[in-house]
């Protein structure tokens, strides 16, 4: 019997709106089957009635159209992936000064980013904000951005005895951020210029900081005990302890898991077509055409086309049983 080959990524995502009144995260996720590689971008909007959720629509809407329009370079150009990336923020971030230029009343509004491109086994990332990227690998988790908020500031406080743990835990600035996309100057970024190297069995969960509202060893227990399920049914693992947990204050969720399934070698990779390349011979491709210029074809066809001689009239009777045929012009 044949099978269809397994893809190299199993991914799912998902996005819940907890307890806020609106829903200002925004995801979106490219893994072609056939391609061995894919592209999953994430914004947490900020800003409240300054139109958070614009702004993380704008920021996903800019970068994924980037990172898609250049996917064909990721294998041939793949050292170059990191460039794109930071092209693709830095067109989001002008997008978001462009749209708040022409809209003062949301002046303030904004996101966290994280995007990331895979290759084969191969993964790259770019990240502005607290947006967490983790890794689970042999049962042990690490998240692998920075965390661009007052978080790690706080927790090394507490750290060294300057401040109260339990204080630091639930610090009002905890939740500042240190860089975000604002349509001004971003003061942090983190896009690494090597790929982090994934192996069969890891999990990987791009997520906003609404999932941080479940301790991470919560979080690392539900990514262990169902690592060898989908990650459809991981994404909704975490989701179901977000909505048991049930904090009043739950901020939005959005969310990805990625699982690798093979590392096996590419067969195919997808070849840019060349800007300098003419094509003699070309294959049947569809072409848009104007109602006119069909009609003006298909009249100058008619007026070509030889006058048909005039079709046989058959007189048929029937009295004697017989067909009787009657042949001439008119």
């Amino acid at each position: 019997m044949w099978r269809s080959p397994k893809p190299r990524f199993d991914v799912a995502s998902a996005i819940c709106q907890g307890g806020r009144d609106y829903q200002e995260d925004a995801i979106v996720m490219d893994f072609p089957f056939g391609t061995d590689t894919g592209v999953v971008v994430l914004a947490d909007g900020m800003g409240g009635h300054a139109a958070g959720d614009v702004a993380s629509k704008l920021v996903v809407t800019e970068v994924f159209s980037e990172l898609k329009f250049q996917s064909a370079n990721f294998v041939q150009r793949e050292s170059y992936i990191p460039n794109f990336m930071t092209a693709a923020a830095a067109g989001a971030n002008a997008s978001v000064k462009d749209y708040v230029k022409a809209n003062p009343m949301t002046r303030g509004m904004g996101a966290t980013l994280v995007s990331m491109v895979l290759v084969e086994n191969r993964m790259f990332w770019m990240s502005i904000g607290d947006s967490p990227l983790y890794h689970l690998r042999a049962g042990k988790m690490q998240q692998l951005n920075e965390d661009h908020s007052m978080a790690p500031q706080i927790d090394f406080m507490a750290k060294q005895g300057l401040i109260d743990p339990e204080l630091a835990k639930d610090h009002p600035d905890r939740n500042c951020l240190t860089s975000v996309i604002l349509g001004e100057q971003v003061a942090k970024t983190d896009c690494p210029s090597e790929p982090f190297e994934l192996k069969v069995g890891d999990i990987v969960v791009v997520s906003s900081d609404g999932l941080q509202y479940l301790e991470d060893d919560k979080i690392k227990r539900i990514l262990h005990k169902y690592r060898r399920r989908p990650s459809a049914e991981i994404a909704g693992y975490l989701l179901e302890a977000i909505e048991t947990l049930a904090d009043p204050d739950q901020d939005n969720v959005s969310l990805a898991v990625i699982k690798l399934n093979h590392n096996n070698p590419m067969e195919r990779a997808i070849a840019p077509k060349p800007v300098d390349v003419v094509e003699v011979e070309q294959a049947k491709a569809t072409r848009v055409v104007s109602f006119e210029e069909v009609k003006a074809k298909s009249e100058e066809t008619k007026s070509e086309k030889p006058r048909a001689k005039p079709a046989p009239e058959f007189d048929y009777q029937n009295d004697n049983k017989a067909l009787k045929v009657v042949v001439g012009d008119k």
